[in-house]
């Protein structure tokens, strides 16, 4: 459960870049001795789930190569309330100079992973799996998916590059279902799957029909219409549920059977994770 050493470094540096403007930490320049030295601890203030240790580690030795890190807690494991994750140790004005960028990668990666455990407790004991979706920010797709994983979900497509995905208005601009999923099928590489979303069990028993999906997006149906689609489609194609998709609601939608729920939520509404560094 790896990120490209790359994509973290990118990240960070813009991060970095905007947060010192013309590149200089003002308060603390003026206040900290230059020549203080000063070690803190990273943690855990409330329970949830590690994401983005790299993030916030890499802020710190791009600010200053003079700092040291021990590391207490590894990504994807579950924290409790005054869990210790890391400290960091050296230059003080380095370190609250990074300050700031570590925390705001660690707080939001570890609040979708966090929340996404919560998801995958929920539906404990059924055979669904949950995924994310594309609903996340501009820029941050990729951490952002990872952090997902790292709570024990599964990634939906990355792209719009990575997977044919037939929505509703694909099937209007297209003349119907047999005709978007000739085109599809006539189009898609030997790798590619194909995904159909569908309204109604008409549109579902087209699909079974024409035979070329290999995935059925069941969109925003009610709880006994939805297992009666499951019942219909079992064995004859993968199954995944979306829209509206709630804590309070995902364990209803498992129980019918469906494989995979599918919820921008992980990523679009999840509460930073509570993590704080403070100065030993």
């Amino acid at each position: 459960m790896q990120l490209p050493a790359i994509l973290i470094e990118d990240l960070v540096r813009a991060a970095l870049k905007e947060d010192l403007g013309h590149g200089l930490d003002i308060t603390s320049a003026s206040v900290v001795p230059y020549d203080a030295q000063s070690r803190a601890v990273f943690k855990a203030r409330e329970e949830g789930v590690l994401a983005g240790l790299i993030f916030g580690l890499s802020a710190f030795s791009h600010i200053d190569s003079d700092l040291s890190f021990d590391v207490y807690a590894q990504d994807g494991e579950v924290l409790e309330a005054g869990d210790t994750i890391a400290a960091i140790e050296g230059p003080a004005a380095s370190i609250l100079m990074a300050e700031r960028v570590a925390l705001n990668f660690m707080t939001h990666l570890s609040g979708i992973a966090s929340l996404t455990r919560r998801y995958v407790l929920a539906v404990q004991g059924t055979d669904a799996r949950i995924a994310d979706t594309r609903k996340t920010l501009p820029g941050l797709r990729a951490v952002q998916k990872y952090a997902v994983r790292a709570g024990g979900g599964f990634n939906h497509r990355h792209g719009l590059d990575d997977c044919i995905l037939i929505k509703d208005n694909h099937i209007a601009m297209a003349g119907g279902i047999a005709s978007v999923l000739s085109r599809a099928k006539e189009n898609a590489g030997h790798t590619v799957k194909i995904e159909i979303e569908v309204d109604t069990l008409d549109q579902l028993e087209q699909v079974l029909s024409h035979g070329g999906a290999d995935i059925v997006m069941f969109d925003n149906f009610d709880i006994p219409t939805l297992k009666k689609g499951v019942e219909m489609a079992k064995g004859k194609i993968i199954t995944e549920a979306s829209g509206g998709v709630t804590l309070h609601t995902v364990r209803e939608i498992a129980e019918t059977g469906v494989e995979y729920i599918s919820s921008g939520a992980l990523t679009h509404s999840a509460p930073q994770m509570d993590i704080g560094l403070d100065i030993e």
